[in-house]
């Protein structure tokens, strides 16, 4: 082999180690990895800089559960929400009681008086952020959904939260919602990912930050 071709080939290599380790960045619990573009939406403060773990240091996490709450107004836009969802996911998991706090919050929401709420914007919260810790458990280190300081779920559901059930509940609560139907696909793979995207694709109108998200996605 020439010393051309073993250059060649050694640049090829190389390309296809670094094609491989963009895609493995890029990879990831969806619900996590992959930030939400909200347009000009109110969010969670955050940090500079490229790729999807970047939150503000300085941020200060006992605040979390009420500025949360601040920015689930009624009017927030379900992208934003999604993206205040993950990043609150990443801000909870640095303390365990912040982030109790929050999916207590959120759950409450869920209900009214001895039954249950009909506002499909609490269902799809919680629903949102429970999913959301499940699939930050790597991030965490631990199981955000259970441990001693779960007490919630004996409150609420049993055994264990089923936040895409919620969801699903939002969805029929507030009838045909593209951008739910996004949200729902993300938690979910195989057929049952691939129908909630097609009734998202199907409402989704061209030039909509919901078409930009899901070109992204």
């Amino acid at each position: 082999m020439t010393k051309a071709r073993r250059t060649v080939l050694s640049i090829a290599v190389t390309l296809t180690l670094l094609a491989a380790v963009s895609r493995s960045a890029e990879a990831g619990p969806p619900l996590i990895c992959h930030p939400f573009d909200a347009g000009t939406a109110a969010l969670l403060p955050w940090g500079a800089g490229p790729g999807w773990n970047t939150p503000d240091r300085a941020y200060d996490v006992s605040r979390l559960t009420s500025d949360v709450l601040a920015l689930l107004v009624a009017d927030a836009p379900i992208l934003a929400r999604m993206e205040n969802l993950r990043r609150a996911t990443i801000y909870a998991a640095r303390d365990p009681q912040v982030a109790s706090a929050l999916v207590d919050a959120l759950v409450e929401r869920t209900r009214a008086g001895a039954g249950e709420s009909r506002d499909p914007l609490a269902w799809f919260d919680a629903g949102y952020l429970v999913e959301s810790y499940r699939q930050a458990r790597g991030l965490a280190g631990t199981d955000m959904l259970s441990g001693p300081e779960r007490s919630l779920w004996s409150r609420w559901t049993q055994p264990s939260p089923d936040g895409y059930a919620w969801v699903r509940k939002a969805i029929a609560l507030a009838g045909a919602s593209p951008e739910m139907e996004f949200a729902a696909s993300l938690m979910k793979t195989g057929a049952v990912a691939a129908e909630h995207r097609r009734r998202a694709e199907a409402g989704v109108r061209a030039g909509t930050l919901l078409a930009k998200n899901l070109d992204r996605q």
